[in-house]
């Protein structure tokens, strides 16, 4: 990709106006609109998952715009493992006070507190996220979420539909998915049932960040570089905190860092960087080879199918 096509769409407020042609962003961020305003207009208790990450302040940022001047007609969804950034739940706080928007939260530390969960021996607890989920679509009798997932970050979530429906028990089955022909979406569910919906499914991370910069979005600091104390595991430099611990032979080091994902603080890694504006993202994304996931989530190199096993048990 040449430079001037990644420097394309980077000024806030740049989409055409009246007959120009639309650019591939325009055509991700209508088909994104439309899917929100189809899940809408067919399901009675929408909800929108948020966690201040990049794909889902993307994804509010994409449903203030389908219902401007109006406010955003559904609440968002949280699960707090306990173990994120606190820069990140700090943004998501703001946000969601700015906007006026509804904050439910599933708790990981209350479902442990009250023995339904225990801890993992590695200490990570992105994957207990699925039952304080489903629990918080159960409570709330929310039939559909809306949710950031990309088919570039994972073969799971490259066989995901973008309309899903999920069962009684919120699970998913890779072999019985539901085809979607000429931009047509079957929301159909029946009681106990509810579907998962993905507007930005044909997105890829390079898309999300030279959108971020056209439209001039905010995202928490962690996402630029900055110096961190880190250490060394598994090729993935961990920011030292209180659930990340450096071993005895690991040194820790004071590094120039970003996030290209911010989940659970155990398992969640930097990469180097002197990215610190968002142009310098869009230019480090597009040179890269290995997905965000891929790079920086270790509880996804658990196995091959790790995504995938717990996305059947009703995990995004």
């Amino acid at each position: 990709m040449s430079t001037q096509t990644i420097d394309q769409d980077l000024s806030p407020g740049t989409a055409p106006a009246g007959d120009a042609e639309l650019n591939s962003l325009d055509l991700l961020e209508s088909e994104a609109i439309h899917i929100i305003r189809e899940v809408v207009a067919e399901f009675e208790r929408p909800a929108l998952l948020f966690s201040g990450g990049k794909d889902s302040v993307l994804m509010l940022h994409l449903a203030t715009k389908a219902f401007w001047p109006g406010k955003v007609p559904f609440p968002v969804l949280h699960v707090d493992t306990g173990h994120n950034f606190p820069e990140v739940i700090d943004f998501r706080d703001r946000t969601v006070e700015r906007l006026g928007l509804r904050l439910e939260v599933g708790s990981v530390q209350e479902f442990i507190d009250s023995g339904e969960l225990s801890e993992r021996a590695d200490g990570t607890r992105n994957p207990l996220q699925t039952v304080p989920l489903l629990d918080a679509i159960a409570r709330n009798k929310f039939d559909a979420v809306f949710g950031g997932a990309r088919r570039d970050e994972d073969k799971a979530r490259a066989k995901e539909r973008i309309v899903s429906l999920r069962d009684e028990f919120g699970q998913w089955d890779p072999r019985n998915q539901r085809p979607e022909l000429w931009n047509l979406y079957n929301g159909r569910h029946t009681v106990g049932q509810h579907v998962r919906a993905f507007p930005i499914s044909n997105w890829t991370e390079l898309d999300v960040w030279r959108y971020i910069a056209r439209e001039g979005i905010e995202l928490p600091p962690l996402y630029y570089a900055h110096e961190r104390e880190v250490y060394e595991r598994d090729g993935m430099w961990r920011a030292v905190g209180p659930v990340s611990q450096p071993r005895p032979d690991e040194e820790v080091v004071i590094k120039q860092v970003r996030y290209r994902t911010v989940g659970d603080m155990s398992c969640t890694g930097a990469v180097a960087s002197d990215a610190t504006t968002v142009h310098d993202v869009v230019r480090e994304v597009a040179a890269s080879t290995l997905t965000e996931r891929g790079a920086t989530r270790a509880d996804d190199r658990i196995s091959e199918a790790a995504m995938e096993d717990r996305k059947k048990d009703g995990y995004f």
